[in-house]
């Protein structure tokens, strides 16, 4: 897929807990349904990115859904943050105008 952003930079595990607690209040805004990671699923996945920055994609009984998840996370170009039964919590740095600034630590 040409148009795929570049991979966000690992996380810290403070970093990630940060984030699931932001994602606590927020509602799935993909669904990925029972054709899997269709083109269409795949394109609502990068537009939801560029806009939130921090989403959830909720999966309808996937096979395997670590391998799901993962490869949602790739194909976004963005950091599996967290999976939460069926739900995928994914974090992508907007390049120009981040909307969340993430907690550092002195040293890192």
């Amino acid at each position: 897929m040409p148009d795929r952003p570049p991979a966000s930079p690992e996380l810290a595990g403070f970093q990630k807990r940060y984030l699931r607690s932001l994602a606590q209040r927020l509602e799935p805004i993909v669904w990925v349904g029972d054709d899997g990671l269709s083109e269409g699923v795949l394109r609502a996945l990068r537009e939801a990115l560029a806009v939130h920055e921090l989403v959830k994609v909720r999966m309808r009984a996937p096979s395997d859904k670590r391998a799901a998840a993962a490869e949602l996370a790739r194909v976004g170009g963005a950091v599996l943050v967290g999976l939460i039964g069926h739900t995928v919590i994914l974090y992508r740095r907007h390049p120009d105008e981040p909307k969340l600034e993430l907690p550092t630590r002195a040293g890192s």
